[in-house]
Parts: C-alpha cells; sequence; structure tokens
C-alpha cells in the first residue's frame, strides 16, 4: 500500500518579510479572513469499518490579536446543532470544543490536534484564492484537509482524510453555510438551553 506521504505534495515553506520570523504570507490570511463569522456545518463521517455517521454541527470563526503571536490569530468554537450527537462521551472525535490558531508564513499552528488536546502544526498550500490545503502529522496520524470558498464565501466546502499508521481511516465530508448575525444568537440562546438543561 502506499503511504499517504507519498500522495501529497510537500508545502514549501517559504519566507517573507515581517515582525514574526517568517511573516504571515498575505494571501493566506486574506483567505483566513474570509472565513470570519457562524457556519452551520452539515458532516459525514466514513470510517475504513463501512459505517456511516453524518451531524450538524456550528462552527464559528473569530480572529484576536496576541502580542506574542501576531494580529493573524484566529479561534475557532464548534458544537452540535442537536443534543444527542451520533458520537460518544469518550469519542476521540470532540463534537464540542474551542481552538485557537495563528499564522506563521505558510504554517497553521493549533492549540490543539483533530484528535488530540496536544497543540499541532499544519503545513498550508494554497491552490488559488478559494482554496487551501492543510497537511497535518501528529502522534500515528496523517491528515490532508481541503477547505474551497464557494460562492462569495457564502459556501465552504471542506474534505478531510486521516489515516492513522499509514491506514486511511475516516474521510469526512463537510458542506458548511454562512450564517447571519440573527441566527448566531439564536444558536448561542439555544446551547444555553441546552446546557442548563443538562
Amino acid at each position: 500500500m502506499v503511504h499517504p506521504n507519498e500522495l501529497i505534495t510537500r508545502v514549501p515553506l517559504t519566507k517573507s518579510c515581517g515582525p514574526f520570523g517568517n511573516g504571515v504570507d498575505q494571501v493566506v490570511r486574506r483567505w483566513f479572513n474570509r472565513n470570519l463569522g457562524l457556519w452551520r456545518s452539515h458532516r459525514r463521517f466514513d470510517f475504513s469499518d463501512g459505517s456511516t455517521v453524518s451531524m450538524d454541527t456550528m462552527l464559528r470563526i473569530e480572529s484576536f490579536e496576541d502580542p506574542l503571536k501576531g494580529d493573524s490569530c484566529y479561534r475557532f468554537r464548534w458544537w452540535p446543532v442537536r443534543k444527542d450527537t451520533p458520537f460518544s462521551q469518550d469519542s476521540p472525535y470532540a463534537t464540542t470544543g474551542t481552538m485557537e490558531a495563528y499564522l506563521i508564513g505558510h504554517q497553521l499552528y493549533r492549540s490543539r490536534g483533530y484528535f488530540c488536546g496536544s497543540p499541532t502544526r499544519s503545513h498550508i498550500r494554497q491552490v488559488d484564492e478559494q482554496e487551501v490545503v492543510f497537511e497535518s502529522h501528529y502522534m500515528e496520524w496523517d491528515i490532508l484537509e481541503h477547505i474551497r470558498l464557494v460562492d462569495d464565501a457564502r459556501y465552504r466546502a471542506r474534505s478531510i482524510y486521516s489515516w492513522q499508521n499509514s491506514t486511511l481511516t475516516l474521510v469526512e465530508v463537510h458542506h458548511e453555510v454562512r450564517e447571519d448575525p440573527a441566527a448566531d444568537e439564536a444558536a448561542q440562546a439555544a446551547t444555553s438551553r441546552d446546557g442548563a438543561g443538562s
């Protein structure tokens, strides 16, 4: 079997000027800023054992500044639309959580990984003005993620491939629709109600 790394084009680590080491590629930074806001994510998970599950998740992406990390910092918060999710509490897939990330050159540093709570680093490849590819390696995982903005960033198409010990274990397809501020407030209120009743 071909190892996933042999199928992936390695991302060149380009250097650009800036106060924070390699600096931030302006095209990549502009792409990230177009993702800010609230999204409703329709997610499908295909596992290597043939099982498939689907769920809807709310995803909120915000920017913030950190004096130590620069002004290309982002916070991702996600929570399920429905309280009863197809994943158990001991599942490695977190259905609710917060992650902070920041850009340095063509690398994204995250406060946690997909399947672990430890910080991770992803290499970034810009396909064009609309699409970015992330390549991550940590512990026994190799993860390849494509995100494409569609129709002036009204939609996001995400495909995520996760290999565990060189075996393709999980394939995810996310269709994400941008929500408006009123929907944002309603989603937050619903989450608060669910939390109060649990």
